[in-house]
């Protein structure tokens, strides 16, 4: 009898010892980042308190009368309301909490069309529920688009957590971070057919690389670092022109962008496409973008809490720079020339307990005035 013991001891062992290979070699491993930071452009006291929250944020979009829509991060696992909004200091949920608990399940990317619709991409726990895109009035609150991603579009463990959409409102396009299934891409929806179509699943740019992300509160690593956080392609931004989507991995050293055109027209991924991608030289490790008028691109940079600025000369500066920034997530232009940046404070909620996540209460949206002026909600 002992000897059948120890030798179902020695098989749980070694099994133990195998899934922690397996799960070392697919999710762990990397070396740090340069911190690509210099002296910012504005000063750490241009940043300011837009919204305080007792959960934390998920991603942003402010409409042109300053009121701000934000998320609560799904990887905090918020029970109830799930997206609310801020308007002149009162807080309250957006959509009303019916329409919230037919229509939400993890909700986190936001943007607002310059039709006046606000559109939320909710992941479905991560592809193992039902993924969905919705549109709702501002006007209103009502609900005026709604569809449901198939298994072949968003797979089991993929993550559609951030959109753009075009300036007529017809085309939204959606990055699939893919933690766990490690098949990050893009994923272009029409409106009009309600269709949608994968591409650049597993394409250089839209991969992570070897990197660890290193936050002054964590290193992003877990269970024993067997796995750390690394992500493909999250922050998405169309410039205003509607000629460039601009994209980037949060673990890789480079952004990227492509035509709006190509995506569309595009049925399938294909050599060309691949080709029909272009490096715009090297970025932080990041996670929202947006972009401005003059055809600036505004970068997160996660590790250090601050903005960069990419011109159109390809020039990158850091724009700002706060230790009040805990994780820099998305960006948002407001009225007179605001930028929203929803701090979502990653390293304080991912896989906590709630206890821990409330004792780091409460949760920021900052703004500051980058001196150009951006269209609201993008």
């Amino acid at each position: 009898m002992r000897r059948w013991l120890k030798r179902l001891l020695i098989s749980l062992l070694i099994a133990l010892a195998l899934l922690a290979a397996v799960v070392r070699v697919r999710y762990g491993g990397g070396g740090p980042y340069p911190d690509l930071s210099g002296p910012p452009l504005l000063p750490e006291s241009a940043l300011e308190v837009a919204v305080q929250f007792d959960q934390p944020i998920g991603n942003v979009a402010v409409d042109g009368n300053g009121r701000v829509f934000f998320t609560v991060h799904p990887e905090s696992r918020p029970v109830g309301d799930k997206l609310f909004v801020s308007d002149q200091g009162q807080i309250r949920p957006f959509p009303a909490s019916a329409q919230q608990a037919a229509h939400f399940q993890t909700p986190l990317g936001v943007r607002i069309d310059r039709q006046n619709r606000l559109w939320v991409i909710d992941h479905g726990n991560h592809g193992f529920d039902t993924p969905r895109l919705t549109a709702w009035s501002l006007d209103s609150g009502e609900l005026v688009h709604e569809f449901r991603f198939p298994a072949d579009i968003a797979p089991k463990g993929s993550f559609l957590q951030d959109l753009a959409i075009d300036s007529l409102g017809t085309t939204v396009f959606i990055a699939d971070v893919a933690f766990w299934a490690k098949r990050p891409g893009l994923v272009v929806y029409d409106v009009t057919s309600q269709s949608a179509k994968r591409l650049l699943e597993n394409d250089p740019s839209v991969q992570p690389q070897d990197y660890v992300i290193r936050t002054p509160s964590k290193t992003m690593t877990f269970f024993g670092g067997l796995a750390a956080l690394k992500a493909g392609v999250d922050g998405i931004a169309l410039s205003r022109d509607d000629a460039w989507l601009y994209f980037g991995a949060m673990n890789h050293a480079n952004l990227y962008r492509i035509g709006r055109l190509d995506l569309i027209a595009a049925a399938g991924d294909s050599p060309a496409l691949a080709k029909a991608v272009q490096d715009m030289g090297p970025k932080p490790l990041n996670d929202g973008l947006s972009t401005d008028l003059l055809g600036n691109v505004y970068i997160t940079d996660v590790e250090h809490g601050a903005v960069f600025r990419l011109d159109p000369d390809g020039h990158l500066d850091t724009l700002i720079q706060s230790p009040r920034i805990r994780w820099a997530d998305a960006l948002s232009f407001g009225p007179d020339g605001w930028l929203y940046l929803a701090d979502s404070a990653i390293p304080e909620q991912m896989l906590r307990s709630q206890a821990y996540i409330a004792s780091q209460a409460p949760y920021f949206i900052y703004r500051f005035q980058p001196g150009i002026d951006g269209v609201p909600g993008q």
